[in-house]
């Protein structure tokens, strides 16, 4: 199954769509994992807690750049032939799949 100039058209505004939710939080994430200063006097508990909210947002930074990057060659193959078209079994992806995860290159079957 071919993906249609209109199916296409959906995904890629998706894509779009997601990608700038992505990039505001990425800039919001970027500020909560700025250094904490060892001279800021927030005590010693609410310091640890600060240090591990660092790790939670680093961790979330990091996991939001990765599939931006993934969303931003969806983009970029989107128009080429075998774009929803499964890497392992060539068969196609399910519409609802791709419009869940633009950015799929396995079909469900294959992704298990």
């Amino acid at each position: 199954m071919k993906l249609s100039d209109q199916e296409r058209k959906s995904i890629a505004n998706k894509i779009r769509k997601v990608t700038l939710e992505l990039e505001q939080q990425i800039a919001q994430l970027k500020e909560n994992t700025q250094p904490i200063s060892p001279e800021n006097s927030i005590g010693r508990v609410s310091r640890m807690d600060a240090i591990n909210n660092k790790g939670v947002a680093e961790a979330a930074l990091r996991s939001r750049m990765a599939k931006l990057v993934k969303l931003k060659t969806a983009l970029g193959k989107l128009n080429e032939e075998s774009f929803g078209i499964c890497d392992r079994c060539k068969n196609p992806i399910a519409l609802p799949r791709l419009m869940y995860m633009p950015e799929s290159d396995y079909c469900i079957h294959c992704a298990k």
